[in-house]
């Protein structure tokens, strides 16, 4: 059996801002679990990882939870015929509200 290829990851502009706007303590946690959890199976829905109902923030497909109380979100994209996933929002839940960069919406 051959050795699946990896995924490759992409970090849109405002996802890069979403960085730099958390904690950089948690930064290493943050862009370990993306690696970890998106590179092979992006589009396996899993207890922590769903696909969204549109309309949904940024655009994105998917919704990736974890970190403390799982109060950290990815939105994501995954493109199958190019083989990339795209971090199109990083994020923190916070009560019943998730902020990115500041901003919040409604979850």
């Amino acid at each position: 059996m051959g050795k699946r290829r990896p995924y490759i990851l992409i970090y849109a502009p405002e996802a890069r801002s979403h960085l730099a706007s958390i904690e950089p303590r948690y930064l290493g946690l943050i862009l370990s679990h993306i690696e970890e959890q998106l590179s092979f199976a992006p589009l396996e829905s899993t207890r922590n990882r769903k696909p969204l109902r549109d309309p949904a923030p940024f655009g994105a497909a998917w919704e990736l939870r974890f970190g403390p109380d799982n109060r950290f979100r990815i939105l994501y994209d995954v493109n199958q015929s190019r083989h990339t996933v795209t971090m199109l929002a990083i994020g923190a839940k916070e009560g019943n509200r998730l902020r990115f960069a500041g901003q919040e919406m409604d979850s």
